[in-house]
């Protein structure tokens, strides 16, 4: 009963909290604004297949139709094929966003347990480990990315694989420094002193604890991991044309800068209104979550 009675309290503690960063959250404009126009663009990439016909606007071509410029038929115009740069573009979200979302969730995946477990056991055990992620950190991350995609060649799950393997060493440090400093608080020797398993003290009371800078960096790495993204598929070594992802949108506009400009504006627009929005709601996240930011 008591058990029961302890496991209902910690529920409602855990409640609180959310209810209390949720409230904080709302006083931020800003990230509101963010947070409302990230669900709009997450609900076009999970229906993009009901708003558009993928053969129908976003693969054929109309040569009658070739770099019209923005009207009421075509509110961004169309490109060299005919092909409507509206359906392109909102299809391409789902693009963006899936290469974004899912290089971050694998690189807190891999990263996390290790920056927890270096350090928490910390000792020799960090040093090695520590040294072999800092061989990951020499190489630049964008130039990492570039190695890695040219080796596994170009396709959308090789561009997530590249960009997960540059997210984990940042992920590994922000978890370990996290962890180091909440290891030796008196709630983690207490369960040490009663025998809790390491990994039940990791996964019940450190982590928990550590999850605010993490959650943080999280959501601003999806916003680097969309402008890497859109980068290498610029450069022709990203997702492969005809895939309307926003970064091939913009590489397939560089021959026509000078008579087509929408071409080249509404998908520079997409990528620069995306990354901002995630910037916000990270931003409002972390006035949230730090209690010495609370007003």
């Amino acid at each position: 009963m008591a058990k029961v009675e302890k496991t209902n309290e910690q529920i409602s503690v855990k409640q609180n909290r959310v209810v209390e960063v949720w409230k904080q959250f709302k006083r931020n404009k800003g990230a509101m604004v963010g947070l409302i126009i990230l669900i709009i663009l997450i609900l076009i990439a999970i229906f993009a297949d009901v708003i558009w016909d993928y053969e129908a606007d976003i693969i054929a071509t109309s040569s009658k139709d070739r770099l019209i410029e923005p009207c009421l038929e075509h509110p961004f115009g169309t490109d060299n094929f005919g092909r409507d740069m509206l359906a392109r573009i909102g299809y391409g979200t789902r693009y963006s966003l899936i290469i974004g979302f899912s290089s971050v969730l694998i690189g807190l995946l891999i990263g996390v347990p290790i920056g927890a477990a270096s350090g928490y056991i910390g000792g020799k055990f960090d040093t090695i480990l520590m040294r072999f992620v800092d061989t990951f950190t020499i190489i630049p991350s964008l130039l990492m990315t570039i190695i890695l995609v040219s080796i596994m060649g170009t396709s959308m799950i090789n561009l997530i694989i590249a960009l997960s393997i540059s997210a984990i060493p940042v992920f590994t440090r922000i978890t370990r420094a996290s962890v180091m400093v909440t290891r030796n608080n008196d709630y983690i020797e207490s369960a040490r002193a009663i025998g809790a398993p390491t990994t039940t003290i990791l996964l019940k009371h450190v982590l928990p604890n550590c999850f605010s800078p993490i959650l943080v960096q999280a959501t601003l790495r999806v916003g680097t991991a969309i402008i890497s993204a859109a980068g290498l598929s610029y450069i022709g070594l990203g997702v492969p044309l005809p895939t309307p992802e926003w970064g091939a949108l913009l590489s397939a506009s560089k021959s026509f800068l000078t008579r087509a400009q929408h071409m080249c504006l509404f998908p520079g627009l997409a990528i620069m209104v995306t990354v901002m929005t995630i910037n916000l709601v990270g931003d409002g996240l972390r006035d949230a979550l730090d209690p010495k930011l609370k007003r």
